[in-house]
C-alpha cells in the first residue's frame, strides 16, 4: 500500500495497476515457459480464466483507486476485511469450510489488533477519506469473491497454478485499462526514480516473485497455518508507513501487534487440534488464499520445489 502512494506520486493509479499486471504476466509467462508449463487456457476454461481476470481487476481497481482518496493506514485496515468476508462466503459457499467460535475468536482479535493501528495513525485525514474507505471495502470483497471462485470452480478442473495466476495477471488488463481511460486519461506522468522503484516493486516483487514463493511456502508448510499470517501484512504495512512516509509509531501500534499475535496463535491452534489429514484436504480447508491465487494439488508443486531454498523469505 505504501509503493502505492509513491507511485501515485508520478502515475495515475490506474495506469499504474495496469502496468503492474502486465508486468507481472510477461515474468510469469517466461518463467513458466522455462519449465515447460502452459498458461493459455482454452475451450469451457477460458470461461474461468475469465471470470477470475474480470473479479481480479475490480479488485484492483477498487485498490488503486481507493488510495487517492483515504490515506496508507486507513486503506490497509479496510483492505485487510477480505478473511472476513472469505469467512462468510466460504461459510454458506463451501460445505467443507464452516465457521466455529474458536476461528471467529482469533479473526476478530487479530482484526481488532489491526483497528487499534489504524486508530494509532488516523489523526489527519484527507477531505474525502470515506470514498477511499469504501472503495478499500469493495476491493476486500471482490478479492474475496475471487478466492472463493478459484476455490469452488477452480477444483474442480484440471487448472494449473501457473494457468490460475496467469488468466489473474492477463485477464484483469483489459479491467484496469478501462479504468485508466475512464478516470485517469490525460493526466501528467512524472517517472522519477521514486516513482520507477516503487512500480518495480509493486510488478516485480509483489505481484511475480512473492506470488512464485507463497507457492513453495505452500509447498514446504501447512495452509492453514500460513493463512493465519495474513494479518501480519497490513501491521508491515502501517509499520512501513511509519518508516518511509513519517507517520507514528505509538504505544497503540504495540498493543495491536500484540493482539495480531493472539488472533494468530488462536487460528494456528485450531489447526493443530484437528485429526491430521492430507496435505491435499487441510489445503481445501484453508479460508485464505495470496490475492485469490488458486492453492495447487501436491502433485502441481513438481516445478516449485525446484526453486532454491533462501531463508528469511516473507511476504
Amino acid at each position: 500500500m505504501v509503493s502505492i502512494k509513491f507511485s501515485n506520486a508520478g502515475i495515475p493509479p490506474m495506469l499504474a495497476a495496469t502496468v503492474r499486471s502486465f508486468i507481472a504476466a510477461a515474468l510469469l509467462w517466461g518463467f513458466a515457459a522455462s519449465r515447460r508449463q502452459r498458461v493459455w487456457l482454452r475451450g469451457i476454461d477460458l470461461r474461468y480464466g475469465l471470470i477470475i481476470g474480470i473479479l481480479f481487476g475490480l479488485d484492483f481497481l477498487f485498490l488503486y483507486w481507493g488510495t487517492v482518496f483515504t490515506n496508507a493506514s486507513r486503506a490497509i485496515i479496510f483492505l485487510y476485511t477480505h478473511p472476513f468476508w472469505v469467512a462468510i462466503g466460504a461459510h454458506f459457499v463451501l460445505h467443507d469450510d464452516r465457521l466455529t467460535p474458536t476461528k471467529i475468536a482469533g479473526l476478530v482479535l487479530a482484526f481488532a489488533g489491526m483497528i487499534a493501528v489504524f486508530g494509532s495513525g488516523s489523526e489527519q485525514l484527507p477531505r474525502h477519506y470515506w470514498i477511499g474507505d469504501m472503495m478499500e471495502v469493495l476491493a476486500a470483497m471482490f478479492w474475496a469473491a475471487t478466492t472463493l471462485y478459484i476455490k469452488k470452480a477452480a477444483s474442480q478442473r484440471p487448472i494449473t497454478h501457473y494457468q490460475t495466476l496467469f488468466s489473474q495477471l492477463f485477464y484483469s488488463i483489459p479491467v484496469l485499462a478501462v479504468g485508466w481511460l475512464v478516470l485517469d486519461l490525460g493526466k501528467p506522468i512524472d517517472l522519477t526514480g521514486p516513482v520507477l522503484s516503487a512500480l518495480f516493486y509493486q510488478g516485480v516483487v509483489v505481484a511475480f516473485i512473492s506470488y512464485i514463493l507463497w507457492f513453495w511456502m505452500i509447498h514446504k508448510y501447512p495452509v492453514s497455518r500460513l493463512a493465519a499470517f495474513t494479518f501480519l501484512a497490513p501491521m508491515f504495512g502501517v509499520i512501513a508507513g511509519g518508516v518511509f512516509m513519517g507517520d507514528p509509531l505509538p504505544v497503540l501500534l504495540w498493543v495491536g501487534l500484540a493482539c495480531v499475535t493472539g488472533g494468530i496463535y488462536l487460528v494456528n491452534r485450531i489447526a493443530c487440534n484437528r485429526p491430521r489429514k492430507s496435505f491435499y484436504t487441510e489445503d481445501k480447508e484453508a479460508s485464505v488464499s495470496m490475492r485469490g491465487v488458486l492453492r495447487p494439488k501436491q502433485s502441481q508443486f513438481a516445478e516449485i520445489a525446484t526453486l532454491p531454498h533462501k531463508s528469511g523469505h516473507s511476504r
